[in-house]
Protein backbone atom coordinates (compact mmCIF):
# COMPACT_ATOMS: atom_id res chain seq x y z
CA UNK A 1 0.00 0.00 0.00
CA UNK A 2 1.33 3.61 -0.93
CA UNK A 3 2.04 5.53 2.08
CA UNK A 4 0.02 8.94 2.10
CA UNK A 5 2.77 11.19 2.94
CA UNK A 6 5.67 12.49 1.68
CA UNK A 7 8.32 14.17 4.16
CA UNK A 8 10.49 16.81 2.91
CA UNK A 9 13.31 17.96 4.64
CA UNK A 10 16.02 20.71 2.82
CA UNK A 11 19.31 20.20 3.56
CA UNK A 12 22.47 22.65 2.45
CA UNK A 13 25.25 22.11 4.54
CA UNK A 14 23.88 21.20 7.20
CA UNK A 15 24.41 17.29 7.58
CA UNK A 16 24.47 17.12 11.91
CA UNK A 17 20.82 18.78 11.18
CA UNK A 18 19.29 16.39 9.21
CA UNK A 19 20.58 13.30 10.50
CA UNK A 20 19.13 14.77 13.93
CA UNK A 21 15.69 15.66 12.34
CA UNK A 22 15.27 12.16 10.49
CA UNK A 23 16.57 10.16 13.11
CA UNK A 24 13.93 11.75 15.36
CA UNK A 25 11.27 10.78 12.95
CA UNK A 26 12.30 7.78 12.31
CA UNK A 27 12.44 7.23 16.71
CA UNK A 28 8.25 8.56 17.06
CA UNK A 29 6.76 8.54 13.78
CA UNK A 30 4.54 5.83 12.57
CA UNK A 31 6.66 4.37 9.38
CA UNK A 32 3.74 3.36 7.17
CA UNK A 33 2.58 6.96 7.26
CA UNK A 34 5.23 8.17 5.30
CA UNK A 35 8.30 8.46 3.19
CA UNK A 36 11.31 10.73 3.34
CA UNK A 37 13.04 12.67 0.40
CA UNK A 38 15.77 14.56 1.48
CA UNK A 39 16.96 17.04 -1.30
CA UNK A 40 20.65 18.53 -1.50
CA UNK A 41 21.10 22.47 -2.09
CA UNK A 42 24.38 21.65 -3.79
CA UNK A 43 26.07 21.36 -0.41
CA UNK A 44 29.59 21.60 -0.66
CA UNK A 45 30.55 19.66 2.63
CA UNK A 46 30.23 16.30 1.40
CA UNK A 47 26.07 16.17 2.75
CA UNK A 48 24.98 13.78 0.19
CA UNK A 49 27.07 10.94 0.71
CA UNK A 50 27.14 11.49 4.31
CA UNK A 51 23.46 11.04 4.33
CA UNK A 52 22.98 8.48 1.33
CA UNK A 53 25.36 6.37 4.01
CA UNK A 54 23.43 7.32 7.27
CA UNK A 55 19.89 6.55 5.58
CA UNK A 56 20.18 4.31 2.79
CA UNK A 57 16.27 3.69 2.51
CA UNK A 58 15.72 7.19 2.15
CA UNK A 59 14.99 8.96 -0.74
CA UNK A 60 17.31 11.29 -2.24
CA UNK A 61 17.32 14.34 -4.68
CA UNK A 62 20.45 16.25 -6.11
CA UNK A 63 19.75 19.61 -6.45
CA UNK A 64 23.12 20.37 -7.83
CA UNK A 65 23.09 24.13 -6.97
CA UNK A 66 21.75 26.07 -4.30
CA UNK A 67 18.36 27.10 -5.75
CA UNK A 68 16.87 28.22 -2.27
CA UNK A 69 14.45 27.37 0.24
CA UNK A 70 11.38 27.81 -2.83
CA UNK A 71 12.50 25.86 -5.53
CA UNK A 72 15.04 23.68 -3.35
CA UNK A 73 11.87 22.16 -2.01
CA UNK A 74 10.09 21.85 -5.33
CA UNK A 75 12.23 19.47 -6.86
CA UNK A 76 10.88 17.02 -4.06
CA UNK A 77 7.42 18.56 -4.33
CA UNK A 78 7.37 17.51 -7.65
CA UNK A 79 8.35 14.11 -7.18
CA UNK A 80 5.43 13.45 -4.72
CA UNK A 81 3.00 15.02 -6.67
CA UNK A 82 4.61 12.59 -9.64
CA UNK A 83 4.61 9.77 -7.71
CA UNK A 84 1.37 9.84 -6.15
CA UNK A 85 1.49 10.70 -2.27
CA UNK A 86 -1.51 12.19 -0.95
CA UNK A 87 0.12 14.60 1.36
CA UNK A 88 3.34 16.66 1.35
CA UNK A 89 5.37 17.75 4.54
CA UNK A 90 7.51 20.84 4.45
CA UNK A 91 9.91 20.14 7.23
CA UNK A 92 12.83 22.25 8.60
CA UNK A 93 16.03 20.18 8.89
CA UNK A 94 16.56 21.98 12.07
CA UNK A 95 14.08 20.84 13.72
CA UNK A 96 13.58 17.40 15.68
CA UNK A 97 10.21 15.92 17.29
CA UNK A 98 9.81 13.37 20.82
CA UNK A 99 6.22 12.28 19.89
CA UNK A 100 4.56 10.94 16.62
CA UNK A 101 3.57 14.56 15.78
CA UNK A 102 2.81 13.44 12.04
CA UNK A 103 -0.33 11.13 12.31
CA UNK A 104 -2.51 14.07 14.02
CA UNK A 105 -2.19 16.32 11.79
CA UNK A 106 -3.37 13.83 9.18
CA UNK A 107 -6.18 12.65 10.80
CA UNK A 108 -7.10 16.43 10.84
CA UNK A 109 -7.00 16.32 6.81
CA UNK A 110 -8.66 13.17 6.41
CA UNK A 111 -11.55 14.40 8.58
CA UNK A 112 -12.10 18.12 7.57
CA UNK A 113 -11.58 17.81 3.89
CA UNK A 114 -12.58 21.81 3.77
CA UNK A 115 -9.04 22.02 5.16
CA UNK A 116 -6.18 21.85 3.12
CA UNK A 117 -3.17 22.25 5.10
CA UNK A 118 -2.19 22.44 8.85
CA UNK A 119 0.79 23.09 10.94
CA UNK A 120 1.44 21.63 14.12
CA UNK A 121 2.65 24.16 17.44
CA UNK A 122 6.59 24.84 17.02
CA UNK A 123 8.25 25.12 20.17
CA UNK A 124 12.08 26.54 20.47
CA UNK A 125 14.75 23.38 20.23
CA UNK A 126 16.77 24.74 23.10
CA UNK A 127 13.79 26.46 25.43
CA UNK A 128 11.31 23.21 24.62
CA UNK A 129 8.77 25.21 27.02
CA UNK A 130 8.74 28.18 24.67
CA UNK A 131 6.63 28.71 21.44
CA UNK A 132 8.32 29.73 18.65
CA UNK A 133 5.04 29.76 16.14
CA UNK A 134 1.53 29.09 17.50
CA UNK A 135 -0.03 29.73 14.77
CA UNK A 136 0.70 32.94 12.19
CA UNK A 137 -1.65 35.83 11.08
CA UNK A 138 -1.61 38.35 8.99
CA UNK A 139 -2.16 42.42 9.67
CA UNK A 140 -3.85 44.23 6.76
CA UNK A 141 -3.54 47.57 8.11
CA UNK A 142 0.36 47.93 9.03
CA UNK A 143 1.02 44.60 6.17
CA UNK A 144 3.31 42.82 8.70
CA UNK A 145 2.75 39.12 9.24
CA UNK A 146 3.66 37.53 12.46
CA UNK A 147 2.52 34.17 15.04
CA UNK A 148 1.02 34.55 18.14
CA UNK A 149 3.86 32.80 20.35
CA UNK A 150 2.66 34.22 23.89
CA UNK A 151 2.95 31.63 26.66
CA UNK A 152 -1.08 31.32 27.21
CA UNK A 153 -1.44 29.88 23.36
CA UNK A 154 0.38 26.80 24.84
CA UNK A 155 -2.63 25.78 26.52
CA UNK A 156 -4.52 25.60 23.47
CA UNK A 157 -6.39 22.13 22.39
CA UNK A 158 -8.85 22.72 19.78
CA UNK A 159 -7.73 23.84 15.89
CA UNK A 160 -7.32 27.27 14.80
CA UNK A 161 -8.08 28.37 11.55
CA UNK A 162 -5.06 30.99 10.49
CA UNK A 163 -4.03 33.10 7.73
CA UNK A 164 -0.41 31.22 6.95
CA UNK A 165 1.46 28.50 7.67
CA UNK A 166 4.87 28.51 8.27
CA UNK A 167 7.18 26.62 5.99
CA UNK A 168 9.29 25.08 8.68
CA UNK A 169 6.19 22.44 8.82
CA UNK A 170 3.41 22.75 6.74
CA UNK A 171 1.14 19.37 5.66
CA UNK A 172 -0.25 19.96 2.60
CA UNK A 173 -2.52 18.33 -0.10
CA UNK A 174 -1.10 17.37 -2.85
CA UNK A 175 -4.27 17.80 -5.15
CA UNK A 176 -4.96 21.44 -3.86
CA UNK A 177 -0.61 21.97 -4.97
CA UNK A 178 -1.86 20.67 -8.54
CA UNK A 179 -4.10 23.71 -8.57
CA UNK A 180 -2.50 26.28 -6.77
CA UNK A 181 1.35 25.96 -7.95
CA UNK A 182 3.83 25.33 -5.89
CA UNK A 183 6.49 27.19 -4.15
CA UNK A 184 7.51 30.84 -5.88
CA UNK A 185 11.21 30.26 -7.15
CA UNK A 186 11.72 34.09 -7.47
CA UNK A 187 11.16 34.81 -3.59
CA UNK A 188 14.14 31.88 -3.10
CA UNK A 189 14.10 32.44 0.38
CA UNK A 190 11.85 34.05 2.94
CA UNK A 191 7.52 35.07 2.19
CA UNK A 192 7.65 31.68 0.05
CA UNK A 193 5.49 30.26 2.62
CA UNK A 194 3.53 33.14 3.04
CA UNK A 195 3.00 33.52 -0.52
CA UNK A 196 1.89 29.79 -0.96
CA UNK A 197 -0.37 29.92 1.89
CA UNK A 198 -2.02 32.83 0.52
CA UNK A 199 -2.94 30.38 -2.43
CA UNK A 200 -3.64 27.81 -0.42
CA UNK A 201 -6.39 29.72 0.85
CA UNK A 202 -8.32 30.76 -2.00
CA UNK A 203 -9.42 26.28 -2.13
CA UNK A 204 -9.87 25.68 1.28
CA UNK A 205 -9.13 26.62 5.36
CA UNK A 206 -5.79 26.45 6.94
CA UNK A 207 -5.26 25.74 10.52
CA UNK A 208 -3.00 25.48 13.17
CA UNK A 209 -3.42 22.08 15.19
CA UNK A 210 -1.74 22.85 18.73
CA UNK A 211 -2.53 18.91 19.80
CA UNK A 212 0.77 17.93 18.68
CA UNK A 213 4.40 19.72 18.56
CA UNK A 214 7.73 19.79 17.40
CA UNK A 215 11.05 21.89 18.21
CA UNK A 216 13.04 24.35 15.84
CA UNK A 217 16.65 25.54 16.01
CA UNK A 218 15.79 28.66 14.23
CA UNK A 219 18.22 30.52 12.25
CA UNK A 220 20.70 28.24 11.27
CA UNK A 221 20.82 28.67 7.16
CA UNK A 222 20.81 32.99 8.16
CA UNK A 223 24.09 32.60 10.06
CA UNK A 224 27.31 33.25 9.12
CA UNK A 225 30.24 30.47 9.20
CA UNK A 226 32.58 33.24 10.59
CA UNK A 227 31.48 36.42 12.58
CA UNK A 228 32.93 39.64 11.14
CA UNK A 229 32.33 43.37 11.20
CA UNK A 230 28.81 42.48 9.39
CA UNK A 231 27.62 40.81 12.31
CA UNK A 232 26.26 36.98 12.89
CA UNK A 233 23.91 37.02 10.34
CA UNK A 234 24.38 37.10 6.44
CA UNK A 235 24.12 40.28 4.61
CA UNK A 236 22.03 38.67 2.21
CA UNK A 237 19.55 37.64 4.62
CA UNK A 238 18.17 41.77 4.49
CA UNK A 239 17.89 41.68 1.04
CA UNK A 240 15.45 39.06 0.66
CA UNK A 241 13.44 40.27 3.87
CA UNK A 242 12.71 43.43 2.85
CA UNK A 243 12.14 42.58 -1.26
CA UNK A 244 10.39 39.36 -0.23
CA UNK A 245 8.26 41.40 1.89
CA UNK A 246 7.71 44.37 -0.74
CA UNK A 247 6.51 42.64 -3.30
CA UNK A 248 4.14 40.22 -1.07
CA UNK A 249 2.50 43.37 0.66
CA UNK A 250 1.92 44.66 -3.75
CA UNK A 251 0.33 41.65 -3.89
CA UNK A 252 -1.69 40.93 -1.05
CA UNK A 253 -2.13 44.28 0.56
CA UNK A 254 -4.91 46.16 1.01
CA UNK A 255 -5.42 49.01 -1.31
CA UNK A 256 -6.92 51.50 0.97
CA UNK A 257 -3.63 50.44 3.83
CA UNK A 258 -0.91 50.81 1.17
CA UNK A 259 -0.15 54.47 2.13
CA UNK A 260 -0.01 53.35 6.04
CA UNK A 261 2.19 50.47 5.18
CA UNK A 262 4.48 52.43 2.80
CA UNK A 263 5.19 55.04 5.93
CA UNK A 264 6.00 52.68 8.43
CA UNK A 265 7.82 50.51 6.36
CA UNK A 266 9.85 53.62 5.21
CA UNK A 267 10.24 54.60 8.32
CA UNK A 268 11.40 51.13 9.32
CA UNK A 269 13.63 50.96 6.58
CA UNK A 270 15.53 54.39 6.76
CA UNK A 271 16.62 53.58 10.17
CA UNK A 272 18.47 50.14 9.25
CA UNK A 273 20.04 51.63 6.81
CA UNK A 274 21.00 54.82 8.68
CA UNK A 275 22.08 52.09 11.33
CA UNK A 276 24.11 49.64 9.25
CA UNK A 277 25.66 52.93 7.88
CA UNK A 278 27.17 53.73 11.38
CA UNK A 279 27.75 50.39 12.56
CA UNK A 280 30.10 50.23 9.04
CA UNK A 281 28.71 47.50 7.86
CA UNK A 282 27.92 48.19 4.14
CA UNK A 283 27.24 44.81 2.80
CA UNK A 284 24.13 44.84 4.90
CA UNK A 285 23.36 48.84 3.60
CA UNK A 286 24.10 47.88 0.21
CA UNK A 287 22.02 44.39 0.40
CA UNK A 288 19.33 46.28 1.94
CA UNK A 289 19.28 49.07 -0.65
CA UNK A 290 19.14 46.95 -3.64
CA UNK A 291 16.08 45.07 -1.49
CA UNK A 292 14.09 48.13 -1.49
CA UNK A 293 15.02 48.50 -4.80
CA UNK A 294 13.88 45.43 -6.54
CA UNK A 295 10.57 45.12 -3.81
CA UNK A 296 9.69 48.36 -5.25
CA UNK A 297 10.31 48.34 -8.90
CA UNK A 298 9.68 44.52 -10.53
CA UNK A 299 7.04 44.06 -12.46
CA UNK A 300 4.26 41.92 -10.42
CA UNK A 301 3.76 40.31 -13.89
CA UNK A 302 7.48 38.82 -13.63
CA UNK A 303 7.46 37.30 -10.10
CA UNK A 304 3.44 35.54 -10.55
CA UNK A 305 3.39 35.10 -14.69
Amino acid sequence: MHKPVAIIILNWNTPAHTISCVSSITEYCDEGDYDIIIADNGSSDNSLPILQQQFPNHIFIDNKTNLGFAEGNNTALRYSIEKGYTYSLLLNNDTEVDENFLSPLIAQLENNPETVAVQPSIYYLYQKDKLWNGGSFFNKIFGFTYSKNSEKRQGLKSPERVDWLTGCCMLMRNETLKKTGLLNSKFFLYYEDVDLSFRLKNLGDLYYFPGTKIYHEAGVSGQQKSKNSEGSLSPVIHYYLCRNKIWFVRRYGNPVFIPIIFIKDSFYYVSLYIYFIIRGRKKKAAYLYQGIKEGLFTPLSSIWP
